[in-house]
């Protein structure tokens, strides 16, 4: 039904933009607006029937808990992000939940970030094809998404009042590229906005981003939503293009913005505006159905986390062998960490205990099992444990160690500030390795963690992230071969903290963190810099071998190209393959990472199958941000289009010739030297009438000093005439100013 807001009062108007509770808008019945939920979170429904809270504080309904994002972002797998966020969204219209607050898109900048296990990537490509998938999923199912944090939101401290300091080029290029892809290819219903300030403006009050950016630049139509709690002046974040403000309140903020309007402050058509948006969330669906597929999704969850695992290291201990004693240490064992900790904390239906299902594979296969605490996830420790393990996995063909982190140790508030595991953990391990007894490592963490100090002692290293409630029997079917592991790393695990490039300068000081990095986040900084990393971002192992052959490049359009590849499963056993595609250029005059990821697909190949694989990359895949121009150029030039294994492996490449922009820049008097000979249609007239004005001794001078013009070529013109005492007569550059105002295209 649609609402005709000129019957609605000011007051009404302004009372639909914010939260009517915790969780839900206000509702006006006599005019037929209905009330709608939205709630936590991006792997799972948080539906708080009793008291609510944003920290996972007080309990929800049991519905799935979903491999959280730092999971589903290995599995580098779109149809498989696509289902979860299907299942996600059928559980929220189980629950009557119109709008799910999900998923997180923010770059992992630093590996410290407290929130990083709800975020996919270091990659804006990965993170936003994944997200877009997500969404498309999610909201195919009925409830809305609300993709976020909107933006820069890329660490805790101090969260709600950091300024993010970041030039224009490192945001379009890496910060706001996931939103970007998510808002034009799935439309999400809202946007949420971030606690932060990005160049000491709030999110909720930044008109740039809001309206100029999101709406402006990418023709988004849906609500901005605050994050909770995240709104500073109610009247400006109207004027910004901020929607809703959540939780709700005691009415103050709507009648400061009735009380703008009324005295001329603001524009009531920015108040309508907002208003249509936020009615439209009403159009979704509302009534809980109480359908919960448990079995199902569990199911689902099971299969999304196991394609999540990334096999980080294998000396052929893995897949756990037929007949054997296996001895499986480590409090994880039976006390599964699987999701983080915060407002997105899920009451599961259920939860998968990975010892349990462990023993369940190895009674199937003949194997026995033996197993030991070793260490506590509580704050005493029992020397005994220790003793017991190292004991038991003496005795045992291979032994299985699980280790990570706590909720103690990252969760959503706070950051982190080492990358170590506890040390009780790390001397279990060694502890474990000294027996002679091949040793695997099964990480359960949601961010990465340092390997150093025991990575060479063991024979394995499965990296299994936090995986949601059905994580236990994921990983027991990895580590029994039951699946094939086909997870990459969607971010690099550095050899040291110092190595990353955010170190200098993350978490900020004085209430602003500067990215002092720039574009160089993450894999970009480490491949161009030459840095040493314990495993790049894109690694992951498998128990099968691929092949890549036949790649060829081909320009197909407007700079536009399609890359071709036959991919070919060499081994004995099915298997996944992601075919990577990155970009190498110098072309342009900015500094670009010496390759970028553009283009990946997913391929499950049986053995001895081969299978050819198209990849197509848009002018975006070639372009920067061109902070003078204020757009997306492509420099004409030479591309390398790399297909990797990683990134920092390269298969196979070719190079391509791009025709790209013509940019003519119109020159003014604080133009370089440089810039007024290097002039497509200036410089030469400037040289030729030079030249004309020389004499023989001054041309000859000239022909021997060919780099004479370096000297000065930096300087601006204006300087430039100064110390040559007009050189050249001002009324010939006058002429030549009007030669150089030729637009310049843009896309």
């Amino acid at each position: 039904m649609t609402i005709d807001i000129s019957q609605l009062t000011l007051e009404q108007k302004a009372s639909l933009l914010s939260g009517r509770d915790f969780w839900s808008t206000k509702e006006i019945a006599e005019a037929g607006v209905a009330s709608v939920v939205l709630t936590d979170g991006p792997h799972g429904i948080r539906r708080q029937a009793g008291d609510a809270d944003h920290l996972g504080i007080h309990d929800s309904l049991p519905s799935t808990c979903f491999p959280p994002a730092v999971a589903i972002g290995s599995s580098w797998d779109r149809d498989l992000a696509r289902t979860v966020g299907g299942a996600v969204g059928e559980e929220g219209v189980a629950f009557g939940v119109s709008v799910v607050l999900g998923p997180g898109v923010n770059i992992k900048r630093s590996p410290l970030c407290g929130r990083n296990f709800e975020y996919y990537s270091e990659d804006p490509h990965l993170s936003g094809v994944l997200g877009a998938a997500h969404v498309t999923g999610l909201q195919a199912a009925g409830p809305g998404a609300s993709v976020k944090h909107f933006a820069v939101n890329n660490q805790e401290t101090e969260r709600m009042r950091v300024s993010a300091d970041v030039d224009e080029r490192t945001l379009r290029e890496v910060y706001l590229p996931a939103f970007e892809r998510v808002v034009i290819d799935a439309a999400p219903s809202t946007v949420m906005c971030s606690y932060n300030k990005i160049n000491g403006v709030y999110a909720s009050r930044d008109r740039w981003l809001l309206t100029d950016v999101l709406r402006g630049d990418w023709g988004f139509g849906g609500a901005v939503v605050s994050d909770w709690g995240a709104v500073s002046d109610r009247v400006d974040s109207v004027r910004a293009g901020m929607d809703l403000e959540m939780p709700g309140g005691d009415g103050s903020t709507d009648a400061q913005i009735v009380a703008a309007v009324r005295e001329g402050r603001l524009d009531e058509a920015l108040v309508d505006a907002s208003v249509r948006r936020v009615l439209e969330l009403t159009m979704l669906p509302h009534e809980a159905t109480g359908q919960l597929d448990v079995e199902g999704h569990h199911a689902v969850a099971r299969r999304a986390a196991a394609e999540s695992i990334v096999l980080l290291k294998n000396d052929g201990v893995l897949p756990l062998p037929t007949g054997s004693r296996i001895a499986v240490v480590g409090a994880f064992a039976t006390q599964p960490r699987y999701q983080g900790g915060g407002s997105s904390h899920i009451n599961p239906t259920r939860v998968d205990v990975a010892l349990d299902e462990i023993r369940a594979l190895a009674h199937a296969q003949g194997s026995t099992v033996i197993a030991e605490p070793g260490f506590s996830l509580d704050a005493d420790e029992d020397p005994a444990w220790g003793a017991a393990a190292v004991s038991a996995a003496g005795a045992a063909d291979v032994a299985v160690v699980f280790a990570g982190l706590s909720d103690r140790e990252e969760s959503e508030g706070f950051d982190r500030t080492t990358l170590t595991l506890p040390d009780a953990q790390v001397g279990l391990i060694r502890a474990v390795a000294a027996t002679g007894t091949p040793t695997v490592v099964v990480l359960s963490n949601g961010g990465v963690v340092s390997l150093e100090g025991w990575h060479d002692e063991v024979a394995g290293i499965v990296e299994a992230w936090l995986l949601g409630q059905a994580g236990g029997g994921a990983i027991a079917d990895v580590l029994f071969g039951v699946v094939n592991p086909s997870g990459h790393l969607a971010e690099t695990i550095p050899l040291r903290l110092e190595d990353n490039p955010s170190w200098l300068s993350f978490p900020g000081e004085q209430g602003h963190v500067r990215y002092s990095e720039g574009i160089f986040v993450g894999y970009r900084y480490y491949s161009t810099a030459g840095v040493a990393v314990r495993y790049p971002f894109g690694h992951g192992l498998s128990y099968t071998t691929f092949g890549t052959d036949g790649m060829e490049a081909v320009v197909t359009g407007d700079d536009t190209v399609t890359v071709t590849a036959t991919v070919s499963n060499r081994g004995e056993v099915a298997g996944k393959h992601v075919v990577q595609v990155y970009v190498a250029t110098t072309a342009g005059p900015v500094r670009r990472p010496l390759r970028e990821l553009r283009a990946f697909e997913k391929v499950a190949l049986e053995p001895g199958e081969s299978r050819q694989v198209e990849l197509r990359m848009d002018r975006r895949a070639f372009a920067y941000w061109d902070i003078e121009q204020g757009g997306w150029v492509v420099a004409a030039g030479e591309y390398t289009v790399q297909v990797c294994a990683d990134a920092s492996t390269v298969l196979a490449e070719q190079t391509v010739t791009l025709v790209g922009d013509s940019l003519v820049r119109e020159l003014t008097m604080e133009s370089t030297v440089g810039d007024w000979f290097g002039h497509p249609v200036v410089g030469p007239a400037l040289m030729a009438g030079l030249a004309s004005a020389m004499t023989p001794e001054q041309a000859l001078q000239a022909e021997q000093n060919p780099d004479g013009l370096k000297m000065v070529e930096s300087m601006p013109m204006q300087q430039f005439l100064v110390f040559t005492n007009g050189a050249i007569p001002v009324e010939v550059l006058e002429q030549l100013l009007e030669l150089s105002k030729t637009p310049a295209p843009v896309v």
